[in-house]
Order: structure tokens, then C-alpha cells, then sequence
């Protein structure tokens, strides 16, 4: 049963972290003509499209996209407990579907600037990931980057909003008793 909720857990994350970097490239108005931008697109639009045609866009946002990842991050919270022997508690799972939907969010910019900070000591010249991951995290890292400009050459902008992340995460983790299950 461990091996089936591991499969389980990873395809659900999958789907969200597809999904959310979709909504996030298109915030951004990252290159869409890049590999990545492409794949994420690709990957995701057998279930977005339909979706669209139902559910139209905001101010910019693709509210499809938003609506089915926190539809999977949900999903997650009521299919694997219940595979478990648990009972379906839909209110309490749309509740820590939505938080892990806001923690999620905060772990992907996390790893984007850690993969980000890692390729920027061994990459040279143009690389088409480091240039979507520098469009992804610009807009965490501009407004410190306003406050703490550079200092001799090193950056700490990065070092402020990863303690920020930080901070949220353990927030989130102390309101749910079931925090254990992200």
C-alpha cells in the first residue's frame, strides 16, 4: 500500500507543479517559444483547453488552469486518504488542498532559485533554462533587490527571499493538523 500512496503522491504533485508553472510562465510573460515553455504547454493543454472554454481568463490569469490545479492539490487529500480507509471529508480537504495549493507555490520559487543560484556558478553564456528560471524568479527577487541592492558583486536577494519562503512555510505548517500529509 506504501508503494501505491508514493506513486499516487508523485503523479499528483506532478500534475500541480505542471500546472502551476504554466499559470507562472504565462504571469511572467516568460519566453514561450522556449523548450521548457513548450513542454509545459504541451503537456497540459489536454486538460486545460477544454477547461477554457467553461472557465475564461481574469486580468491576465488563466482561471482554467488555477481551478484544476487546486482541483488536483484537492484531489490529492481525498483520494489517498480514502484509499487508505479513511473516511471523505470534502470541507476539510478543500481546506489543505488550498493551503498545500499556497505552500506549493512558495516550494516551486524555492527550487527554481536554488536550481537558479546552482546553474549561475557552472553555466556559461545562454542557456534556455536559466533564462525561464530568471524569468520565474524576477518578480521575488526585484522588489528586495530594490532594498538590498548587490554588494560587491554578491547578491542577497536571494538569501532574503529564501528566509521569506522559509517563514511562510513554517507558518502555513502550524495551522493544520494534517500538515504532515503535504
Amino acid at each position: 500500500m506504501e508503494a501505491i500512496n508514493y506513486l499516487l503522491k508523485v503523479l499528483f504533485d506532478a500534475l500541480f507543479t505542471v500546472l502551476i508553472l504554466r499559470v507562472w510562465l504565462q504571469l511572467v510573460r516568460a519566453d514561450f517559444y522556449n523548450p521548457i515553455s513548450q513542454f509545459i504547454v504541451k503537456v497540459t493543454n489536454p486538460v486545460v483547453i477544454p477547461t477554457r472554454k467553461v472557465i475564461p481568463g481574469l486580468g491576465g490569469i488563466d482561471l482554467a488552469t488555477v481551478l484544476i490545479a487546486y482541483i488536483v492539490a484537492t484531489l490529492k487529500f481525498v483520494v489517498i486518504p480514502f484509499i487508505n480507509g479513511g473516511a471523505l471529508d470534502i470541507p476539510s480537504s478543500m481546506v489543505i488542498g488550498l493551503l498545500f495549493f499556497v505552500k506549493q507555490i512558495g516550494v516551486l520559487a524555492f527550487m527554481a532559485m536554488l536550481i537558479m543560484a546552482i546553474m549561475s556558478w557552472v553555466v556559461q553564456g545562454y542557456n534556455p533554462t536559466m533564462m525561464i528560471l530568471q524569468q520565474l524568479t524576477d518578480p521575488f527577487l526585484k522588489p528586495v533587490r530594490k532594498i538590498i541592492p548587490p554588494i560587491g558583486g554578491l547578491d542577497l536577494s536571494m538569501i532574503v527571499v529564501f528566509i521569506g519562503l522559509n517563514f511562510l512555510n513554517i507558518f502555513l505548517s502550524g495551522l493544520i493538523p494534517y500538515w504532515r500529509m503535504l
